[in-house]
């Protein structure tokens, strides 16, 4: 077994990743398109994404304890990606499928460089309230991970996830400023994409703005530039591993993921950053948003490679 990283108390912490399930269908294109028309795809894959749920899969690959709390319609999408989350190593048995409803769909068209467009339809008729969930378990966690597109079951879980003292972890991909103004004073490190921040805080100060809500750490993801955040008043930055990309399709959520387990198994900021850098970083080097997540020896070698 490999030593464990600097600060980690444990091997297999526990997370729990709450918010959006999606079912991906993805074409490899030669081009992104600019304009209406047709395009020939070279490839198609479809299988199970999403944010939170993607972000548990990458926990369960880096060998944590890794549990999904979300929503989806009893529908074949939903069946599917239930299905898919426990072949993954996922907890599952608070993902609840509701009748009636539609599950989320993505279209997601990836080009040779490896960069991609996104096209998601939400799900429909999903139920916001969060009375279900099993609250009392979320002291059990060592880090409780949850994206905006459940902001009421992100609200509920974080609530409870402060009052047991477990850390929060926030990916804070685009919503309205209404849903980072509720989640942001419950969250311990909020993990901004570039895009959402300037949505949401503009180009000047960003991170300051938001650690004015009271995140420990407020940070950005910045792809090959690295990832840059605030603690404790000073900025710090951690550049991103040189590697040669096929495939981004999935790279944020596993950053998440490693960096909430991370979090969960006692590493500081620093360390955190390190890894969830050095996992994402491997998963760009694969095709497929789940299918290339790597595992925890080969995160810890590349980290390694560079200390």
């Amino acid at each position: 077994m490999n030593a464990l990283p600097p600060g980690w108390a444990r091997r297999d912490p526990a997370v729990i990743c709450l918010g959006l399930t999606a079912m991906d269908q993805v074409w490899t294109v030669e081009a992104l398109p600019d304009r209406a028309g047709k395009t020939r795809a070279a490839d198609h894959a479809s299988g199970g994404g999403g944010m939170a749920a993607t972000a548990a899969v990458a926990v369960a690959h880096l060998g944590g304890q890794a549990r999904f709390w979300g929503r989806a319609g009893k529908d074949a999408a939903g069946l599917a990606m239930r299905r898919e989350l426990a072949l993954e190593g996922v907890d599952v048995e608070q993902f609840r499928l509701f009748p009636g409803a539609r599950s989320s769909v993505s279209c997601v068209l990836v080009d040779p460089a490896g960069e991609r467009l996104i096209v998601n339809f939400r799900g429909a008729d999903l139920p916001n309230e969060a009375d279900w969930l099993p609250l009392d378990q979320v002291s059990g966690a060592g880090a409780v991970l949850a994206d905006p597109r459940w902001v009421d079951g992100a609200a509920a879980v974080f609530a409870a996830a402060r009052k047991a003292g477990v850390p929060t972890v926030l990916d804070a991909d685009v919503a309205e400023a209404a849903v980072f103004e509720k989640l942001l004073p419950l969250t311990d490190h909020a993990i901004f994409s570039e895009q959402a921040l300037h949505a949401f805080a503009g180009s000047v100060n960003a991170l300051e703005h938001v650690a004015g809500f009271g995140c420990a750490v407020s940070a950005v993801t910045r792809g090959a530039d690295g990832v840059n955040w605030i603690e404790d008043g000073a900025h710090h930055h951690r550049a991103a591993f040189p590697v040669e990309v096929v495939d981004t399709n999935g790279a944020g959520d596993v950053f998440h993921g490693a960096w909430a387990m991370a979090i969960a198994a006692g590493a500081d900021t620093g360390s955190a950053a390190e890894f969830a850098s050095a996992a994402a970083a491997l998963k760009c080097t694969r095709r497929g948003g789940r299918a290339g997540i790597p595992d925890f020896t080969e995160t810890l070698e590349l980290w390694r490679s560079t200390r």
